[in-house]
């Protein structure tokens, strides 16, 4: 029987902010919104009127000179206790267990992921992590 895996076994996170840059978000669902609230000590409004943008219904960060509102290159991650489930649980895309291309392309972009596995060796891991925790975050 092997030994259970540990999520440093593929990735220890280096808070570089890479995965907070860009133009798109993550819609934040009920959880993600009340721990961020928690987090910051801020009611809904005051969420809604300084940080979320609320589409149809859609819950989202805004995005700010190109990168997620919470991040800055001094502090990085102002709510990463409090963050949502889909940035916990980045870069450990499920994609990555059907498609080695996107394996390669979410390795050569995060310098957390164990860049010495192959990307069999990772999945086998990662599968072996989504069977102790569904919701994994990292």
């Amino acid at each position: 029987m092997s030994a259970a895996a540990c999520l440093s076994d593929i990735f220890t996170c280096a808070r570089c902010g890479y995965c907070c840059q860009g133009e798109t978000t993550v819609s934040l669902d009920q959880d993600d919104q009340a721990r961020m609230q928690a987090k910051l000590g801020l009611s809904r409004e005051e969420m809604e009127a300084k940080y979320w943008r609320v589409t149809k219904g859609v819950v989202q960060m805004r995005i700010v000179d190109h990168h997620c509102i919470f991040y800055s290159p001094e502090q990085g991650c102002a709510v990463h206790e409090g963050r949502p489930w889909r940035c916990g649980q980045w870069p450990l895309h499920p994609s990555i267990l059907t498609n080695e291309n996107n394996f390669r392309t979410i390795r050569e972009s995060c310098p957390g992921m164990n860049q010495h596995l192959s990307w069999e060796e990772f999945c086998a891991v990662f599968r072996q992590l989504l069977e102790q925790d569904r919701r994994l975050l990292c």
